[in-house]
């Protein structure tokens, strides 16, 4: 159809063969005060509808006049169970040079190819239509339900704790900050707890510049809480706490058995926070900018700007937020300073990098901070010609690992879980992942004791050559830390 001639402009329509689906479109297209031209063979039928004041004409749409009849017309819609008669009827049509817009019935695939070939602009099946429309009402329904039995738990207690995963990331965050906007509408009193730190910058721009109240979990104070919320926590590998949550929601399947009394898991999207974005609509609140600026970074954050495993339902619900949050508050979240030690991190990464092909491997040190890895292993893959990177780093008695990836053929979480799994803690994703090791593991020393050279220079050696035969890079590793990078770059 013609870029010139918008779907606005179309007012006449003729449908070719009107069983029951073209009689559902023509009693639609009549109440919107359409012009409609009915031609079907059988003429029982076409006297019903005239007596139902359409117009309605007995013709064999397989006929070449038919198209002749019909040339005045913006839209046609052939809505017959014939496919030859269909096939016939657009061959017909799109001989007379005519730019009219054919929207033609199928009954599988095959025949809709054909019809395409043939010059048809949409191609429907009624089964599959159907069938969506079936699918959407029952994820309607079975959200509201979800909705209901969320608020009744809620309802229950005047105080709901949430907690969100240990040194939680946007994600967890946004969706703890949802969940207690949802808890707040129900006149439930909730607050955010989290173990570990919140140490990544731009985790730490996100909380402060939403103003987003969240707390270290004391432990002692969880039992004056009514109701336990855990949200974005299925990874978690160990959980220590002295009561069962009531509440989990995440998009992993959990690791660990829970007994919640409400669970939504949906690893059919991407992120928390998108499946929280779908309470918000449906419990109907009243969204504001903190929230919605909160989730919409949560999904971002998640799917990598939506660059990773990325989900209808995890665009739907950012379009939904995206009128309703701060963009200025979003870019200072994602270009926030690099602390000191940040830089001293990245710039020990750059001069101890071991360049094999496009992966890159790294030893930073020892450290303070081991979210200044992340951001090491993250700045490093904007070097040119680098794919994959990995930046380990030591504390008192733990390795820290973080590894990115832009590389389509390699999933880093997995080569992480092959090297490490089983000596150590690996999770994360395609893109991005992380470990955490014993050092001990590696050296039979510790962080604190010891010769710290010698420790670095082993720990350089197991870590690297772990790494690199996880990646399939087949690698003399150079042991030594602080030296000339092994390839020479």
């Amino acid at each position: 159809m013609s870029s010139a001639v918008s779907m606005a402009s179309m007012s006449t329509y003729a449908i070719l063969g009107c069983g029951s689906v073209g009689h559902a479109v023509a009693e639609e297209l009549e109440s919107e005060g359409k012009d409609v031209l009915i031609l079907d063979h059988d003429e029982g039928r076409v006297e019903a509808l005239r007596d139902q004041d359409l117009d309605a004409r007995t013709a064999d749409i397989a006929e070449p006049d038919v198209a002749d009849a019909i040339g005045d017309r913006d839209v046609i819609l052939i809505m017959s169970s014939d496919v030859a008669a269909n096939k016939a009827a657009v061959e017909n049509i799109r001989s007379r040079g005519d730019d009219q817009f054919i929207v033609v019935r199928a009954s599988d695939p095959v025949t809709a190819d054909e019809l395409t070939e043939l010059g048809v602009d949409v191609v429907i099946n009624p089964s599959e239509v159907i069938a969506d429309s079936a699918l959407r009402a029952l994820e309607t329904g079975e959200l509201e339900h979800r909705a209901e039995r969320l608020a009744e738990v809620l309802s229950r207690g005047e105080r709901l704790a949430i907690l969100a995963h240990r040194s939680p990331d946007p994600d967890s965050i946004a969706s703890a900050v949802a969940l207690k906007a949802i808890a707040e509408s129900l006149g439930v009193e909730a607050d955010i707890r989290y173990e570990g730190e919140i140490g990544h910058q731009e985790n730490r721009a996100f909380v402060n510049l939403l103003g987003i109240e969240l707390a270290p979990l004391d432990r002692d104070d969880l039992s004056s809480y009514d109701t336990l919320a855990l949200v974005d926590y299925a990874r978690v590998t160990e959980y220590d706490l002295d009561r069962q949550p009531d509440i989990l929601i995440d998009h992993f399947e959990p690791e660990l058995e829970y007994e919640a009394e409400f669970a939504d898991i949906r690893p059919n999207v991407s992120s928390t926070s998108t499946i929280l974005t779908k309470y918000i609509q449906e419990f109907d609140l009243n969204l504001s900018e903190e929230v919605a600026t909160a989730l919409l970074y949560g999904i971002r954050e998640e799917t990598l700007d939506f660059k990773r495993d990325t989900t209808p339902a995890d665009l739907t619900a950012a379009a939904y937020l995206y009128p309703f949050a701060n963009h200025d508050t979003l870019e200072q979240v994602e270009s926030p300073s690099l602390s000191p030690e940040t830089l001293d991190v990245l710039a020990e990464a750059i001069r101890n990098r071991d360049v094999q092909g496009s992966h890159l491997v790294s030893n930073a040190g020892f450290i303070r901070d081991k979210t200044a890895v992340s951001q090491a292993a993250q700045q490093l893959l904007n070097l040119e010609g680098i794919t994959t990177t990995a930046v380990f780093a030591v504390t008192d008695d733990t390795i820290h690992l973080a590894a990115r990836s832009k590389d389509i053929r390699m999933n880093i979480g997995a080569v992480l879980e092959d090297a490490f799994g089983a000596i150590g803690e690996a999770r994360g994703h395609s893109t991005d992942a992380t470990a955490e090791i014993p050092l001990g593991i590696f050296t039979g020393l510790e962080g604190n004791g010891g010769n710290r050279e010698t420790l670095l220079s082993l720990t350089e050696q197991a870590v690297k050559s772990k790494l690199f035969e996880a990646m399939g890079v087949d690698v003399e590793v150079e042991g030594g830390s602080g030296g000339e990078p092994a390839n020479g770059s």
